[in-house]
């Protein structure tokens, strides 16, 4: 996978955070492959970059409680 520019993303917390804002991560959309992920108590920390396939599936899992466990 390519480097991408993350310079100007606009990053958004899931609907299920936490209003504390205790265990977050954040995405930032607006990428047809890849996914950014980051955690929200250190913004200025390490992005991990997911396919957008793969974090398609992650995402679908956790829905359908299939990581519970």
């Amino acid at each position: 996978m390519r480097p991408i520019d993350l310079s100007a993303v606009v990053w958004r917390k899931s609907s299920y955070s936490n209003p504390d804002g205790g265990q977050c991560v954040e995405v930032a959309d607006g990428f047809a492959t890849a996914v950014p992920v980051r955690d929200s108590k250190a913004p200025c920390g390490p992005v991990l970059v997911f396919p957008a396939g793969g974090w398609s599936s992650f995402v679908a899992a956790v829905k359908g409680g299939q990581l519970n466990g």
